[in-house]
């Protein structure tokens, strides 16, 4: 338990931003999914949606949200899925 007021802030600061950064990740995951069964599914609008991921995946990597390596990778891994669906 915190007993220094400044231990008591850096605590609530704490909370607030592990609240802020699972609710991105959160997002993050569920855009992630539908990327990933849109470009499974052949859907039009595939693209559209791969590219929303890049960008969301940047702003978390920015963020310290996600490690800029795993954003990277899951970019990449997104990207090749698209490519090889078109490719069909």
């Amino acid at each position: 338990m915190a007993t220094h007021a400044s231990a008591e802030k850096r605590n609530r600061q704490r909370i607030i931003r592990t609240e802020r950064n699972g609710a991105l990740k959160s997002y993050v995951r569920k855009a992630l999914k539908q990327a990933r069964e849109a470009v499974a599914g052949g859907a039009a609008n595939a693209a559209e949606l791969v590219k929303g991921v890049h960008a969301l995946l940047d702003s978390a990597a920015s963020k310290n949200v996600l490690p800029s390596k795993r954003a990277s990778r899951l970019k990449s891994r997104l990207s090749l899925s698209l490519g090889k669906a078109a490719a069909k």
